[in-house]
Protein backbone atom coordinates (compact mmCIF):
# COMPACT_ATOMS: atom_id res chain seq x y z
CA UNK A 1 0.00 0.00 0.00
CA UNK A 2 1.72 3.35 -0.88
CA UNK A 3 1.00 6.54 0.75
CA UNK A 4 0.76 9.55 -1.17
CA UNK A 5 2.16 13.19 0.39
CA UNK A 6 1.25 16.77 -0.55
CA UNK A 7 4.24 17.63 -2.79
CA UNK A 8 4.47 20.65 -0.33
CA UNK A 9 3.27 20.82 3.49
CA UNK A 10 3.27 23.73 5.90
CA UNK A 11 1.97 23.50 9.26
CA UNK A 12 1.60 26.09 12.08
CA UNK A 13 4.28 28.54 10.43
CA UNK A 14 5.29 31.53 11.86
CA UNK A 15 7.86 34.46 12.03
CA UNK A 16 7.70 37.38 14.04
CA UNK A 17 10.49 40.53 13.58
CA UNK A 18 9.76 41.92 16.92
CA UNK A 19 6.33 43.14 17.04
CA UNK A 20 5.66 42.40 13.20
CA UNK A 21 3.92 39.68 13.01
CA UNK A 22 4.65 38.68 9.13
CA UNK A 23 3.64 34.39 9.15
CA UNK A 24 0.64 34.01 11.60
CA UNK A 25 0.20 29.70 11.96
CA UNK A 26 -0.01 29.43 8.42
CA UNK A 27 -1.53 25.72 6.81
CA UNK A 28 -1.15 25.40 3.67
CA UNK A 29 -1.21 22.14 1.41
CA UNK A 30 0.34 22.18 -2.45
CA UNK A 31 -0.78 18.85 -4.10
CA UNK A 32 1.30 17.20 -6.89
CA UNK A 33 1.43 18.96 -10.20
CA UNK A 34 -0.81 22.00 -8.54
CA UNK A 35 -1.23 25.48 -9.88
CA UNK A 36 -1.56 27.39 -6.94
CA UNK A 37 -1.46 31.50 -6.60
CA UNK A 38 -0.70 33.35 -3.37
CA UNK A 39 -2.27 37.10 -3.82
CA UNK A 40 -2.69 39.59 -0.97
CA UNK A 41 -2.40 43.11 -0.45
CA UNK A 42 0.67 44.81 -0.30
CA UNK A 43 2.56 43.64 3.14
CA UNK A 44 0.16 40.49 3.63
CA UNK A 45 3.42 38.68 4.56
CA UNK A 46 3.93 36.83 0.72
CA UNK A 47 7.61 37.55 0.03
CA UNK A 48 8.22 36.29 3.00
CA UNK A 49 6.12 33.12 3.29
CA UNK A 50 8.60 32.13 0.60
CA UNK A 51 11.36 33.27 2.18
CA UNK A 52 10.87 31.12 5.12
CA UNK A 53 9.58 28.25 2.55
CA UNK A 54 12.87 27.81 0.76
CA UNK A 55 15.02 28.62 4.32
CA UNK A 56 16.40 32.40 3.64
CA UNK A 57 14.27 33.28 6.85
CA UNK A 58 14.40 30.58 10.21
CA UNK A 59 10.45 30.04 11.55
CA UNK A 60 9.75 30.74 14.66
CA UNK A 61 7.72 27.73 14.50
CA UNK A 62 5.71 25.16 12.78
CA UNK A 63 6.86 22.38 10.31
CA UNK A 64 7.55 22.71 6.23
CA UNK A 65 8.00 19.13 4.82
CA UNK A 66 8.79 18.26 0.79
CA UNK A 67 7.11 14.98 -0.62
CA UNK A 68 6.16 14.15 3.05
CA UNK A 69 10.07 14.79 3.76
CA UNK A 70 10.65 17.52 6.66
CA UNK A 71 12.76 20.17 5.68
CA UNK A 72 12.16 23.01 8.19
CA UNK A 73 15.60 22.96 9.42
CA UNK A 74 17.46 22.33 5.99
CA UNK A 75 20.03 25.35 4.59
CA UNK A 76 18.34 26.78 1.52
CA UNK A 77 20.95 25.19 -0.74
CA UNK A 78 20.17 21.82 1.02
CA UNK A 79 16.46 22.62 0.09
CA UNK A 80 17.37 22.91 -3.74
CA UNK A 81 18.91 20.02 -4.11
CA UNK A 82 15.64 18.27 -2.57
CA UNK A 83 13.48 19.97 -5.47
CA UNK A 84 12.21 23.00 -3.71
CA UNK A 85 13.20 25.49 -6.42
CA UNK A 86 12.62 29.68 -6.50
CA UNK A 87 12.63 32.62 -8.88
CA UNK A 88 13.03 35.52 -7.45
CA UNK A 89 11.10 39.55 -7.79
CA UNK A 90 13.95 41.18 -8.87
CA UNK A 91 16.19 38.64 -10.76
CA UNK A 92 19.65 37.61 -9.80
CA UNK A 93 21.06 36.82 -12.85
CA UNK A 94 24.86 37.39 -14.15
CA UNK A 95 24.20 40.31 -15.77
CA UNK A 96 27.87 40.16 -17.52
CA UNK A 97 27.76 36.52 -18.55
CA UNK A 98 26.62 35.24 -21.58
CA UNK A 99 23.00 32.96 -20.95
CA UNK A 100 23.91 29.76 -21.85
CA UNK A 101 26.70 30.21 -19.08
CA UNK A 102 24.36 31.62 -16.64
CA UNK A 103 22.42 27.88 -17.42
CA UNK A 104 25.20 25.59 -17.12
CA UNK A 105 26.43 27.07 -13.91
CA UNK A 106 23.23 25.92 -12.57
CA UNK A 107 23.77 22.54 -14.12
CA UNK A 108 27.02 22.01 -12.52
CA UNK A 109 25.53 23.40 -9.31
CA UNK A 110 22.96 20.71 -9.26
CA UNK A 111 25.33 18.13 -10.13
CA UNK A 112 27.88 19.37 -7.55
CA UNK A 113 30.40 19.66 -10.03
CA UNK A 114 33.79 22.42 -9.16
CA UNK A 115 33.19 24.18 -12.67
CA UNK A 116 35.62 27.25 -11.42
CA UNK A 117 38.10 24.48 -11.49
CA UNK A 118 37.30 22.21 -14.45
CA UNK A 119 36.07 24.31 -16.63
CA UNK A 120 36.65 23.36 -20.53
CA UNK A 121 36.53 19.82 -19.04
CA UNK A 122 33.99 17.22 -20.92
CA UNK A 123 31.34 17.50 -17.80
CA UNK A 124 31.47 21.33 -18.40
CA UNK A 125 30.80 20.99 -21.87
CA UNK A 126 27.86 18.72 -20.65
CA UNK A 127 26.29 21.72 -18.72
CA UNK A 128 26.74 23.93 -21.29
CA UNK A 129 24.85 21.61 -23.98
CA UNK A 130 22.05 20.96 -21.26
CA UNK A 131 21.78 24.96 -20.87
CA UNK A 132 21.46 25.49 -24.19
CA UNK A 133 18.22 22.81 -24.92
CA UNK A 134 16.98 24.24 -22.33
CA UNK A 135 17.26 27.69 -23.87
CA UNK A 136 16.34 26.03 -27.07
CA UNK A 137 13.07 24.25 -24.94
CA UNK A 138 12.44 28.56 -24.72
CA UNK A 139 12.92 29.69 -28.01
CA UNK A 140 15.82 31.75 -27.43
CA UNK A 141 18.78 29.35 -28.55
CA UNK A 142 19.77 32.66 -30.87
CA UNK A 143 20.62 34.30 -27.65
CA UNK A 144 22.74 32.10 -26.12
CA UNK A 145 26.40 33.70 -26.62
CA UNK A 146 24.88 37.36 -26.05
CA UNK A 147 25.72 38.83 -22.27
CA UNK A 148 23.19 39.04 -20.30
CA UNK A 149 22.82 42.54 -19.54
CA UNK A 150 22.03 43.21 -23.00
CA UNK A 151 18.62 41.34 -23.22
CA UNK A 152 15.19 43.13 -22.91
CA UNK A 153 13.98 42.40 -19.26
CA UNK A 154 10.91 40.22 -20.30
CA UNK A 155 13.86 37.56 -21.86
CA UNK A 156 15.40 38.08 -18.59
CA UNK A 157 12.57 36.91 -16.37
CA UNK A 158 12.28 34.07 -19.42
CA UNK A 159 16.06 33.46 -18.13
CA UNK A 160 15.55 33.19 -14.90
CA UNK A 161 12.65 30.27 -15.25
CA UNK A 162 14.87 28.14 -17.54
CA UNK A 163 17.46 28.49 -15.20
CA UNK A 164 15.29 27.23 -12.27
CA UNK A 165 14.17 24.21 -14.56
CA UNK A 166 17.62 22.93 -15.05
CA UNK A 167 17.53 22.52 -11.06
CA UNK A 168 14.98 19.46 -11.34
CA UNK A 169 12.16 21.07 -9.15
CA UNK A 170 9.36 19.17 -7.88
CA UNK A 171 8.01 22.33 -6.06
CA UNK A 172 8.37 25.58 -8.31
CA UNK A 173 7.89 29.08 -6.71
CA UNK A 174 7.52 31.60 -8.49
CA UNK A 175 7.80 35.58 -7.18
CA UNK A 176 5.87 37.71 -9.12
CA UNK A 177 7.52 36.13 -12.83
CA UNK A 178 5.82 39.07 -14.84
CA UNK A 179 7.25 41.33 -12.38
CA UNK A 180 8.56 44.57 -14.23
CA UNK A 181 7.90 42.93 -17.82
CA UNK A 182 6.72 45.84 -20.06
CA UNK A 183 3.00 44.54 -21.25
CA UNK A 184 4.69 44.34 -24.83
CA UNK A 185 6.92 41.15 -23.87
CA UNK A 186 4.41 39.72 -21.43
CA UNK A 187 3.12 37.36 -23.58
CA UNK A 188 6.51 35.24 -23.48
CA UNK A 189 6.14 35.30 -20.04
CA UNK A 190 2.54 33.53 -20.31
CA UNK A 191 3.61 31.12 -22.71
CA UNK A 192 6.57 29.94 -20.66
CA UNK A 193 4.26 29.19 -17.74
CA UNK A 194 1.18 27.55 -19.44
CA UNK A 195 4.63 25.12 -20.70
CA UNK A 196 5.88 24.65 -17.39
CA UNK A 197 6.03 20.41 -17.09
CA UNK A 198 2.89 19.45 -15.20
CA UNK A 199 4.58 17.14 -13.38
CA UNK A 200 5.80 20.08 -11.39
CA UNK A 201 4.00 21.67 -8.47
CA UNK A 202 4.09 25.20 -8.49
CA UNK A 203 3.15 28.43 -6.00
CA UNK A 204 2.72 31.64 -7.73
CA UNK A 205 2.92 34.96 -6.27
CA UNK A 206 1.63 37.63 -8.15
CA UNK A 207 0.10 41.14 -8.11
CA UNK A 208 -1.20 40.82 -11.48
CA UNK A 209 -4.69 39.28 -11.14
CA UNK A 210 -4.47 38.74 -14.99
CA UNK A 211 -1.77 36.71 -14.81
CA UNK A 212 -3.18 34.85 -11.70
CA UNK A 213 -6.31 34.48 -12.72
CA UNK A 214 -5.34 33.05 -15.84
CA UNK A 215 -2.50 30.71 -14.45
CA UNK A 216 -4.00 29.32 -11.42
CA UNK A 217 -6.49 26.12 -10.77
CA UNK A 218 -6.46 27.39 -6.88
CA UNK A 219 -5.88 30.53 -5.21
CA UNK A 220 -5.04 31.12 -2.07
CA UNK A 221 -5.20 34.93 0.16
CA UNK A 222 -3.23 35.98 2.44
CA UNK A 223 -4.05 39.07 4.76
CA UNK A 224 -1.61 39.56 7.61
CA UNK A 225 0.55 37.08 7.72
CA UNK A 226 -2.29 33.98 7.75
CA UNK A 227 -4.52 32.46 5.11
CA UNK A 228 -8.03 34.00 4.97
CA UNK A 229 -9.55 31.61 2.40
CA UNK A 230 -8.45 29.68 -0.53
CA UNK A 231 -10.51 27.90 -2.77
CA UNK A 232 -11.16 28.16 -7.26
CA UNK A 233 -10.28 31.55 -8.76
CA UNK A 234 -14.17 31.86 -9.38
CA UNK A 235 -15.09 31.28 -6.24
CA UNK A 236 -11.95 33.98 -4.79
CA UNK A 237 -13.46 36.05 -7.21
CA UNK A 238 -17.25 36.34 -5.67
CA UNK A 239 -15.81 36.06 -2.14
CA UNK A 240 -16.88 39.40 -0.23
CA UNK A 241 -13.96 38.90 2.41
CA UNK A 242 -11.35 38.67 -0.84
CA UNK A 243 -12.91 41.63 -2.50
CA UNK A 244 -12.88 43.41 0.85
CA UNK A 245 -9.33 43.29 1.37
CA UNK A 246 -7.91 42.77 -1.84
CA UNK A 247 -9.65 42.89 -5.19
CA UNK A 248 -11.79 45.36 -4.62
CA UNK A 249 -15.79 45.58 -5.59
CA UNK A 250 -15.68 44.36 -9.30
CA UNK A 251 -14.26 40.59 -9.81
CA UNK A 252 -12.29 40.05 -12.46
Amino acid sequence: MTTSHAALSVRGLCKNFGALTVAQSIDLDLQPGARLGLIGPNGAGKTSFVNLLTGMLRADAGTILLNGEEITGLKPEARVHRGLVRTHQINTLLLETSLRENLAIAVAERENFAWRLLRFTPQWRRCLAEGEAQLAAFGIADLAQHRVAELPYGQQRLLEIAIALVLKPRVLLLDEPAAGVPAAEAHAIHAALDKLPAEISILMIEHDMDVVFRFAREIAVLVQGRVLTTGTPQAIAADPQVRAVYLGRSAP
